[in-house]
């Protein structure tokens, strides 16, 4: 994770969602799959001419799987006429914002929205009957519309078509109790009519039904829940999702409140070069007295251990008179300088803040496979790195950033979707009761996304609490967009991936048994911008990411504030549009409404990357205070 300085979240701590899918499919395909990338992808080729007349072949197209943040298609071509067929090409079209990324056994070329998939030289005869099938990764949650067939319909029909459904009605809730509810909603439509509905629980499937209603149990009372529905025609494709419908159970008052919220920001060692911010920032800025918690941010992990992650930051660099907390310099022999030496001088003036040393990140989360291995090595090494004399008052426990286990982040994890709890058993187990350990965890809660694929509720027994990291869903990584918050609360319509969104998250961690009073909320203190904006409103195109002083596409808040201020809200975050830029951040305003909304969750606290993004007075800081009062 030692990346030239600046730095910032984007490469440290909070991998963009949607950046992330396996990177390849089998490496060892024939020759042929290789020829099927002879083209970009981006390129034009035009069609040949149908080798046979309309309505002699068919095309089916089928999702084969989907991770999230990107899903692998296949189409089976076949041929259903008297006479063999010498080539083929399938055309279809896709929403913005979905696409194809990677193909495999035709050559698939994109004009905008509009897709082609033409055989190669050695699979385009087909003998009636016969069929033959291709397959791609993509990206983007829409379905394929308009399919053609050598120039006619995919379904042998004299029309183009077969189009997917249209979205049902949004639910309504009806015989709401404790436990149990009733969802009713307005039916789909279709040109070959609808065979089933798929209803979801957050961003979990929950049941398939043939009707308009479904019955609902075994929930928790007092608890919030957020349903949406899906059609499904006769052709077995899935249409858009309904609007969203959020009730809480009777009973229970509500979850319980866990008492006093914590109010966690984190502090980069790298801040303290190109950015200029240092402990003593907290203490000028206000931010000292309305905070409880500080992760410092990052340690490495290498060989199975915990290492130092910037030993010059860290505990060397000299501070002056001018720029220490207390205002008297370090010496040139004295044990222990640098950041360690500030914070122990903050927690003197400030004892009621716990210090947590973080370990891993965005870009040195790479090493947590070889340390889950043996997790009990592992937490022996960073407790006696924690501990180590010469600062062990310092910090109150240990904070583990793994992006992500048994998922892909910078780098793919295959540890096991026992590794995490494993891991963090071993922790506890090292640092015991009188020391916090804690751990930021991802924000997927897309359908077999990453909160799918480690046990955070059986880890959750062994630690203080989890940040959730809800931030980062989108960003100009994608550089055409569609624009998007990066840090919405719920969903809304046009959102680019279901289950991108901080309620989704929270209910979904609920729901696999992490209690509320052990989840934290995370907030940007940055935004996340385009350029080449023409629309006000999120879901406009663009030409790329927006300058940025330390990253392209980012932006701290003390500077969005004045250059680009906020000029509309979507989801519970705020946006902006300014020339042809656009951003989308949190605002005090914003901030105010989040944290009314995880109080009503019965929530841990809200955390938030990073200090320096903050303006000189603490303005979101004092925000986040100020809601959890």
């Amino acid at each position: 994770m030692s990346l030239s300085i600046p730095r910032c979240r984007r490469t440290y701590g909070g991998a963009p969602l949607s950046t992330a899918p396996p990177r390849t499919r089998i490496l060892s395909r024939v020759a042929a799959t290789v020829a099927a990338f002879a083209l970009p992808l981006a390129g034009l080729v035009g069609l040949a001419s149908p080798a046979q007349a309309a309505g002699s072949a068919t095309a089916t197209y089928t999702k084969v799987s989907d991770w999230g943040s990107g899903f692998e298609g296949k189409w089976t071509i076949k041929n259903t006429g008297t006479t063999s067929l010498s080539s083929w090409a399938v055309e279809w079209d896709y929403p913005t914002g979905t696409r194809v990324t990677s193909a495999w056994d035709a050559t698939v070329t994109s004009s905008g929205n509009h897709w082609t998939g033409k055989n190669l030289g050695w699979n385009g005869t087909l003998a009636p009957g016969a069929s033959v099938t291709f397959g791609f990764n993509g990206t983007g949650a829409g379905a394929p519309t308009g399919c053609k067939i050598n120039g006619a319909s995919c379904d042998g029909g004299s029309q183009p078509g077969d189009n997917p459904p249209s979205a049902p009605g949004t639910p309504t809730a009806a015989n709401v109790a404790d436990t149990s509810l009733t969802l009713n909603w307005a039916a789909a439509t279709d040109d070959k009519g609808i065979k089933n509905y798929d209803v979801f629980r957050g961003s979990t499937r929950i049941a398939t039904v043939t009707g308009t209603s479904y019955a609902d149990s075994g929930l928790t009372k007092g608890t919030t829940y957020t349903y949406t529905v899906t059609a499904r025609d006769t052709a077995d494709q899935t249409g858009p999702s309904s609007g969203g419908l959020t009730v809480t159970t009777t009973g229970g008052g509500g979850n319980p409140d866990p008492g006093d919220k914590i109010k966690l920001g984190y502090f980069t060692n790298w801040g303290v070069y190109g950015r200029n911010y240092h402990v003593k920032n907290l203490v000028t800025s206000g931010s000292a007295a309305k905070i409880t918690h500080i992760n410092y941010a990052f340690g490495n992990v290498q060989g199975g251990k915990c290492t130092i992650g910037d030993s010059y930051a860290d505990y060397d660099k000299a501070y002056t008179a001018d720029q220490s907390v207390d205002g008297k310099a370090d010496t040139w022999d004295q044990p222990l300088r640098g950041n360690f030496n500030q914070l122990r001088k903050l927690k003197a003036q400030y004892p009621h803040i716990k210090v947590l040393w973080s370990f891993g990140g965005w870009t040195w989360s790479g090493g947590f496979g070889q340390a889950a291995a043996n997790p009990t090595a592992f937490a022996q090494s960073c407790y006696d790195l924690v501990e180590d004399p010469r600062w062990a008052d310092v910090f109150d426990g240990i904070d583990l950033d793994w992006e992500y286990p048994n998922a892909c982040g910078l780098s793919c994890d295959t540890s096991g979707p026992a590794a995490f709890k494993n891991m963090m058993q071993a922790m506890r187990a090292k640092f015991g009761a009188n020391n916090l350990v804690t751990a930021a965890i991802t924000a997927d809660a897309s359908d077999g996304g990453k909160i799918d694929k480690a046990d955070y509720a059986g880890a959750a027994q062994y630690i203080d609490f989890y940040n959730v990291m809800t931030y980062d869903f989108f960003g100009a990584w994608e550089a055409k967009g569609p624009t998007a918050p990066h840090s919405p609360l719920t969903s809304y319509a046009g959102i680019p991936q279901a289950g991108f969104n901080s309620a989704d998250a929270i209910a979904k961690l609920k729901a696999k048994g992490v209690p509320g009073s052990k989840l934290s909320l995370g907030i940007g203190f940055y935004g996340r911008g385009w350029t080449g904006v023409t629309q006000d409103a999120p879901g406009g195109t663009a030409t790329g990411p927006a300058t940025g002083t330390y990253e392209q596409g980012i932006e701290d808040y003390k500077v969005l504030r004045n250059s680009c201020p906020a000029t509309g809200t979507v989801a519970g975050t705020a946006y902006a549009k300014c020339g042809s830029n656009w951003w989308s951040y949190d605002t005090p305003a914003t901030i105010a409404g989040k944290m009314t909304w995880l109080k009503n969750q019965g929530l841990k606290g809200a955390f938030f990357w990073e200090f320096s993004g903050d303006t000189a007075n603490g303005e979101l800081a004092n925000a986040i205070h100020t809601g959890l009062k």
